[in-house]
């Protein structure tokens, strides 16, 4: 991976320096918050809240704001890591550089990483307000976090990916959700489906259940694999088709 830290700051740059990175940013904080607020006003009217009730439960495992944050954020920070080089014609110069493909894919895909984590940060300030009003686990807290940075981590893999497969931005943004749209409605397939192999493997990749096992503090290491595997495949798959790029 030779080269990754150059690019990763190459791409950090251009994510910060132009007005991206900051709407995302606002527009994602200000669903999050308007999300936070109304399950904070929902669980102040419940006579009493448990795990499954608490507002940091609902709040990671049955916010539909959440979900579609993740839908819409991931392909928007993806959609013009190298549909936007390749339309330019500047990856010809990055090409050219001292640097593998693999550090290229792995620059670019922790810049988009990183910026990702950085947009959850201030959704830590909830947690605070929380605190004061009640006992917080931290347990369930961090599981949360956790599995909201694996489903992340394996979308941002499939938007890179789906850059990488066009020239068109827009293009790239359509395909990373039809693609996340696509494991969604097969992970709703739990609810549909009769007991047997088609329901285990819509189980096993449904964001639903994910999400609702990690706010309640339950941390299932399938779960963490097939979001490493989210993350793997596409980025093996990006660095093949990087690589065709110098040759082809």
């Amino acid at each position: 991976m030779s080269g990754a830290l150059p690019v990763y700051r190459r791409e950090m740059l251009s994510l910060w320096v132009t007005p991206l990175a900051w709407v995302l940013l606002v527009v994602f904080l200000f669903i999050q918050g308007l999300s936070f607020y109304s399950i904070v006003v929902h669980v102040s009217g419940m006579s009493a809240a448990s795990i499954d009730t608490g507002p940091v439960q609902a709040y990671f495992g049955q916010s539909i704001f959440l979900l579609v944050s993740l839908l819409l954020v991931c392909p928007a920070l993806t959609m013009r890591v190298f549909a936007e080089e390749r339309r330019s014609g500047t990856i010809e110069a990055l090409l050219t550089a001292p640097v593998t493909p693999a550090g290229v894919v792995t620059g670019k895909y922790l810049a988009t990483l990183t910026t990702y984590f950085a947009m959850w940060l201030p959704t830590l300030l909830y947690i605070l307000i929380l605190r004061n009003t009640g006992q917080i686990d931290w347990r369930v807290v961090g599981s949360s976090y956790l599995g909201v940075f694996g489903v992340g981590a394996g979308y941002l893999a499939v938007g890179t990916l789906m850059s990488a497969m066009t020239k068109s931005q827009l293009t790239a943004f359509v395909l990373t959700v039809l693609v996340q749209f696509g494991l969604f409605i097969l992970g709703i397939g739990e609810y549909v489906f009769d007991a047997g192999l088609l329901r285990d493997i819509s189980s096993h990749v449904s964001v639903l259940s994910q999400m609702d096992e990690m706010s309640k503090g339950v941390v299932d290491l399938r779960r963490l694999v097939f979001d490493g595997s989210l993350v793997g495949l596409p980025l093996f798959v990006t660095v093949r088709v990087v690589d065709s790029w110098r040759w082809g």
